[in-house]
């Protein structure tokens, strides 16, 4: 059973930073690519960004192209989303996604995951 924890939300000001973290277990976590979604509310999941199984291939939503650094770290795990330079519209609730399907490949698509974390909150003050 695939399982993911994500950590690291908080209460911060504009203009901050914050680092998420996704702790993964239940299978090999190297040969799968990770996303990292967000939802406000009375809003929809939107992506944010996703990295191939390799670290070789990054992707972003614009709205973060920037500002935001995915990466993941194969023998912890985990992957990590760098949050800099934070505005109030980047509040939501963020998720850790993680696909059924293994492969050296990327996807903004909410239904292209299959597993999903609890999410952390992430707050940004005006």
């Amino acid at each position: 059973q695939v399982q993911l924890e994500e950590s690291g939300g908080g209460l911060v000001q504009t203009g901050g930073s914050l680092r998420l973290s996704c702790a993964a277990s239940g299978r090999t976590f190297s040969i799968y690519p990770m996303g990292w979604f967000r939802q406000a509310p009375g809003k929809e999941r939107e992506f944010v960004a996703a990295i191939s199984w390799s670290t070789s291939n990054t992707y972003y939503a614009d709205s973060v192209k920037g500002r935001f650094t995915i990466s993941r770290d194969n023998a912890k795990n985990t992957v990590y989303l760098q949050m800099n330079s934070l505005k109030p519209e980047d509040t939501a609730v963020y998720y850790c996604a993680a696909p059924y399907r293994r492969g050296n490949w990327i996807h903004d698509r909410v239904n292209a995951y299959d597993y999903w974390g609890q999410g952390t909150q992430v707050t940004v003050s005006s």
